[in-house]
């Protein structure tokens, strides 16, 4: 009796065993799934919020600069659309101007003519035409753009003179103005690109961090500071 005692219970011991070692080995063979971390909350907050995260453009300014050698092209690279009517208006503005004023310089510039013999082949050359003086007036027509709606005015030879050298002058203010508008709008797409290689965020993180202080005292003190973290 005895021996069939001790004979179960080895049988009992050895079945347990194998079956100890058989799920050790299948433990440490079967294959385990590793989903890192990163993936899972980027997949979990993408499923949540239903938005994908999109590169931020970050312009070159020296590219910007060349392609602002075209009005308004170095805007255009920046995606500063919202500028392109104030580059437009004001240029456009300063070529109308030079344009109308270069008409009336012209129209003038004419009537002055108009007083003088200005046939090389005359001997009277440089001089004032025959029969008139320099109180005479000569009727002359003053344009505006496109020639539409022309003003006549009568006008004498220094009266004529003064309205030349004036709307001269304003024609070279104008061109003045245009060329500053033109690289005023060159300096602006580039330091628009320089601008935007900054992050000019509004996350503003506050954490709180322990801090050692000392303020005269001859062993540190545990202490609490207010961190701003500027992104």
């Amino acid at each position: 009796m005895k021996n069939w005692f001790w004979l179960i219970v080895i049988v009992l011991f050895s079945e347990e065993a194998i079956a100890q070692q058989t799920a050790k080995d299948s433990l440490q063979k079967g294959q385990v799934q590793v989903i890192p971390a990163d993936s899972t909350i980027i997949s979990a907050v993408d499923s949540l919020t239903g938005k994908k995260k999109e590169k931020k453009f970050f312009p070159v300014p020296k590219t910007a600069t060349r392609l602002a050698l075209i009005p308004g092209g170095g805007q255009i690279y920046n995606r500063d659309y919202w500028k392109l009517p104030i580059v437009y208006i004001a240029f456009g503005g300063g070529l109308y101007a030079y344009y109308l004023n270069s008409l009336k310089y012209h129209d003038y510039l004419d009537a002055y003519r108009s007083f003088y013999d200005l046939n090389p082949d005359s001997p009277n050359y440089g001089n004032i035409k025959a029969g008139l003086t320099p109180d005479s007036t000569r009727t002359i027509r003053v344009r505006n753009l496109l020639n539409t709606n022309s003003v006549y005015t009568v006008t004498k030879r220094d009266q004529a003179a003064r309205g030349k050298n004036y709307w001269r002058r304003n024609r070279g203010f104008a061109l003045i103005v245009s060329g500053l508008i033109y690289t005023l709008s060159i300096v602006e797409a580039n330091v628009a690109a320089h601008l935007k290689t900054f992050d000019l965020s509004d996350d503003l993180t506050l954490r709180v961090e322990p801090k050692l202080n000392q303020p005269a005292m001859l062993t540190p003190t545990p202490g609490l500071r207010l961190v701003f973290n500027l992104k």
